[in-house]
């Protein structure tokens, strides 16, 4: 209903303002009125327009522009109507520069108001159905701030359910970008520990020192630095959980302590002799395949098998294309917002693009794309062209052609070497991708002296 939208009009001549007020509150909508920028401004900063006319000779105090400018920056959604009995082509394009969404010559026209704020509200009111429906649509398919209605990943959120409030260790896996973190604090939060401290420690980032020090803390003067007792992430976590990302990284003595923590729920710090028990929830993340790691000798199997009481896969972006639209929607709803820029819509083009691209970075490379288009974007639209830079991606990883003077067995080397570095070595998915069996796939790799 037009109740239900405001308009301001501010311009210092008495008789134009209430005119252009009595105008409008004739077709139904409710209208207010400032004689200055300033006022105007005020009157922004406490309601919410839909519309504001705003005059732009306005002497003395702030002109036309500048209260524009000022009105944007607390409203960024909202229309702002330039009106002037000066017209000139200059000022017409710095108004419309400025953000100024129409541009109109006194004397004003009734029937043109009327038709000019019709169409707005009309554009509006589409926005508002289109927003409204997208968030009822994000509500329903999101999980503790997972968003998909992939039936895979449906069947995760009812396992993160049902495993909640156990104390059963956790195994994720999926591909870097995939939301393995996400996961894990959905499992937190979905059970009987979500009062208690969540604490994640990166496996991939530290050395192994550090890394033994960042979980199991270290006593005082255990080694050059330590000038007082550290706790480290496992008794920070108590009575909560602990989420080890990238375990498949930890060297073979930190899996040694692992196992000891998960089979005696005890640990030392590191130049201690004193034994800490704790009682932790362990949730440990990994973009490796674990099974192919123990069975190459590279991570021990008691660990693993420790590890994998409940084991979650998380598949990969392009495994659920039907997730694309509605995360790449919820980013531009977010992002927005964070980054203070009026963009709030998609083209189809721009979704077809999204839809038709590999997304090997996953969800973390969807949501880094929308924010860069976002970035530079001209108008509250997303088009295909604002996210052209994927296409220069998607072209060069589909459109490979050979190195010149190279022997046929190196250009296998090196496509055998570029495959598995997209797959974060996973050896499976990398045969899968080259079309030939694993066991052949580790003959090639064992032929060139390769470490996955």
């Amino acid at each position: 209903m037009k109740k239900h939208w405001a308009i301001l009009v501010v311009d210092d001549e008495t008789v134009m303002c209430e005119s252009l007020a009595a105008w409008l509150a004739e077709d139904g909508y409710t209208v207010a009125t400032a004689a200055s920028g300033r006022e105007a401004i005020a009157l922004a900063a406490a309601n919410d327009y839909a519309i504001y006319f705003v005059d732009l000779k306005m002497p003395p105090g702030i002109d036309g522009l500048e209260t524009m400018m000022e009105i944007r920056s607390l409203h960024p959604e909202a229309s702002v109507i330039i009106m002037t009995a000066y017209a000139t082509v200059d000022t017409a394009i710095t108004a419309m520069k400025e953000g100024a969404q129409e541009y109109i010559v006194k004397p004003c026209n009734p029937e043109e108001i009327s038709l000019l704020v019709g169409r707005i509200i009309k554009v509006k009111t589409l926005q508002r159905e289109n927003l409204m429906l997208r968030q009822r649509l994000t509500k329903q398919y999101s999980f503790h701030d997972i968003i998909s209605k992939n039936p895979k990943m449906r069947e995760v959120f009812d396992l993160v359910r049902e495993v909640a409030s156990l104390r059963s260790t956790v195994l994720i896996q999926g591909e870097s970008g995939t939301g393995k973190e996400l996961v894990a604090r959905a499992i937190h939060f979905s059970g009987d520990r979500a009062g208690k401290p969540f604490v994640a420690v990166s496996c991939a980032a530290l050395a192994e020192s550090l890394l033994e020090s960042e979980m199991f803390g270290h006593e005082r003067g255990s080694f050059t630095g330590a000038t007082e007792r550290k706790r480290g992430r496992f008794e920070q976590a108590e009575g909560g959980t602990v989420f080890l990302d990238e375990i498949g990284d930890i060297s073979p003595k930190l899996q040694v302590d692992l196992l000891r923590v998960l089979q005696e729920r005890t640990f030392f710090r590191v130049g201690g002799n004193v034994e800490v028990r704790v009682d932790v929830r362990v949730i440990a993340a990994t973009r490796v395949n674990l099974q192919e790691e123990v069975a190459a000798g590279a991570f021990r199997d008691d660990l693993f098998y420790r590890l994998n009481v409940i084991n979650i896969r998380i598949p990969p972006l392009r495994e659920r294309r039907e997730d694309v639209p509605l995360l790449a929607h919820a980013f531009v709803e977010r992002l927005s917002r964070e980054i203070g820029k009026e963009v709030g819509e998609l083209s189809e083009g721009a979704l077809r693009l999204l839809m038709d691209y590999e997304w090997p970075g996953n969800v973390r490379e969807l949501e880094n794309a929308v924010e860069r288009a976002i970035v530079t974007a001209k108008t509250h639209v997303l088009t295909e062209d604002d996210f052209a830079f994927l296409r220069g991606a998607s072209a060069s990883a589909n459109g490979w052609t050979a190195p010149d003077s190279l022997p046929l067995e190196e250009v296998v080397r090196q496509v055998i070497l570029a495959t598995l570095r997209r797959t974060g070595g996973n050896v499976r998915e990398a045969a899968a991708v080259l079309g030939i069996d694993r066991s052949t796939l580790y003959d090639r790799l064992k032929k060139y002296g390769v470490d996955r």
